[in-house]
C-alpha cells in the first residue's frame, strides 16, 4: 500500500494508475467524499464499494493504491514530460466540456492547443490520393493559424501532422499508449519535429500498450479538443467513425470528404454525409464552416506535365493500374507502359500503392 500524497496532481496520477478506475470513478469519488479525493483514497474498500457505480474490485485497488505515483512522476521528468491536470494553466480549455475529462495528461512538447483547432482524421490503410488531401488541408489551415489535431497513426493521421510541419504550424497528437511509447515505430522521426512546434498527449500511464480499450478512450479527447473534425478517408467500421461521432455527440461540425462510390476507403465519409456531415473538397469549404475565409480564391490545381497527357486521363477518379493494364488502355506495349509508369512516379505525378499498381498523388 502506497502513501497518500498531499498533493493534488499526484492524487490524480494514482488514481489514474489503478486498474478499472477512470474520469467517472473519479467524480462519483468526489461527490461521495465532498470533493476531496485524500478522503476517498483513505477510506475502506467496504466504504468506497457504498459509492454508486464503484464495483467491489474497484473499490479494493483504489484502497490498496498499489500504483507507485512518486516513481511514475519521477520517470515522467527524467523523460522531459510534463503532467498537466484541469488546475494547470497550460490545460486545453477544450477539454473541460468533455463530461469525462481526462484525469491527467501526459504532454511532450512546446505548446498546447487552443481554442482555434481542427481535427484531420482518417484511416490508416489511405489512398495516396486520400493522404495528398490530408496534407493539403492540415497545410493550409495551419497557415491560417489553426492547430492540426489528430492520432499519429499510419496513413491519414501522419499526412495531416507532416502537412501542418511543412507550413511551419502547429500540430498536437493524441496517442492511445503511454507517452514514452511510439506507434506506430516509424513515428519516432515525425514525433520530434512535432514536439518542438506543438505536442503529443496521452492521458495513460508510462508504459501502457495500446489496445482496443485505449484508441476508443484516445478518440474522445481528439473530439474535444477540436471545432470541426475533418474525416479524409474511412470505412465504416474504421476509428476515425468512432472519433466522428464522439465530435458530434459533444455539438462539433462533422465534415467529410466524398470519394469513389466503389472504394471501401470511402464508405465512412458516405455514411457520414448521408447522416448530416458537410461535404467538403477544399479548404475554403472548411474555413467557411468555421466562419472564416482566406480571402482569396481557393488555389488552383497544378497543371498536368503535358508530356504525360497520353497517360493520365486513365487514372481519373481514382483508377489504378499497372504497366499490362495501362498499355490495354493505351494501345502500346507493356513496356512502354511501364517506363511510362516510372517517369510519372518520380515526377511525383503517381504514387505506387502497396499492391504495386499506380494512382494519382
Amino acid at each position: 500500500m502506497r502513501p497518500i500524497p498531499t498533493d493534488p496532481l499526484a492524487q490524480r496520477v494514482l488514481l489514474n494508475g489503478l486498474k478499472g478506475v477512470g474520469p467517472v470513478t473519479v467524480r462519483r469519488l468526489r461527490d461521495a467524499f465532498g470533493g476531496d479525493l485524500s478522503v476517498a483514497l483513505g477510506a475502506p474498500a467496504e466504504q468506497l464499494a457504498g459509492v454508486e457505480g464503484v464495483s467491489k474490485p474497484v473499490a479494493a485497488a483504489i484502497a490498496a493504491r498499489e500504483f507507485d505515483w512518486a516513481r511514475e512522476m519521477g520517470r515522467a521528468r527524467e523523460l522531459g514530460f510534463r503532467l498537466l491536470s484541469a488546475d494547470d494553466d497550460a490545460w486545453p480549455s477544450p477539454l473541460t466540456r468533455l463530461w469525462d475529462p481526462p484525469l491527467v495528461l501526459y504532454a511532450e512538447g512546446a505548446a498546447f492547443p487552443t481554442e482555434r483547432a481542427v481535427g484531420v482524421i482518417g484511416s490508416r490503410h489511405c489512398t495516396a490520393y486520400g493522404a495528398s488531401l490530408a496534407r493539403a488541408f492540415a497545410r493550409d489551415l495551419a497557415r491560417e493559424g489553426w492547430w492540426i489535431v489528430s492520432g499519429l497513426a499510419r496513413g491519414i493521421d501522419t499526412a495531416a501532422h507532416e502537412g501542418a510541419l511543412d507550413a511551419g504550424g502547429r500540430t498536437a497528437a493524441v496517442v492511445g499508449h503511454g507517452l514514452d511509447l511510439t506507434f506506430p515505430p516509424e513515428a519516432v522521426r515525425l514525433r520530434t519535429k512535432m514536439k518542438a512546434e506543438g505536442c503529443v498527449l496521452s492521458e495513460f500511464p508510462l508504459g501502457r500498450p495500446a489496445d482496443r480499450q485505449t484508441f476508443p478512450q484516445r478518440n474522445r479527447i481528439v473530439a474535444g479538443l477540436v471545432r470541426v473534425m475533418v474525416v479524409v478517408e474511412t470505412d465504416v467500421d474504421g476509428g476515425s467513425m468512432i472519433t466522428a461521432r464522439f465530435a458530434a455527440d459533444l455539438g462539433k461540425t462533422i465534415c467529410a470528404v466524398p470519394g469513389r462510390a466503389d472504394s471501401p476507403s470511402s464508405r465512412g465519409c458516405h455514411a457520414l454525409i448521408r447522416d448530416g456531415a458537410t461535404l467538403v473538397t477544399s479548404v475554403d469549404e472548411i474555413l467557411a464552416e468555421l466562419g472564416e475565409s482566406r480571402g482569396s480564391p481557393a488555389l488552383a490545381l497544378a497543371a498536368d506535365p503535358p508530356e504525360f497527357a497520353r497517360w493520365l486521363p486513365h487514372f481519373a477518379g481514382g483508377a489504378a493500374h499497372d504497366a499490362d493494364s495501362l498499355a490495354a488502355l493505351a494501345d502500346c506495349s507493356a513496356a512502354e507502359a511501364a517506363v511510362s509508369l516510372t517517369m510519372m512516379e518520380l515526377r511525383g505525378v503517381l504514387a505506387r500503392r502497396p499492391d504495386g499498381r499506380h494512382e494519382r498523388a
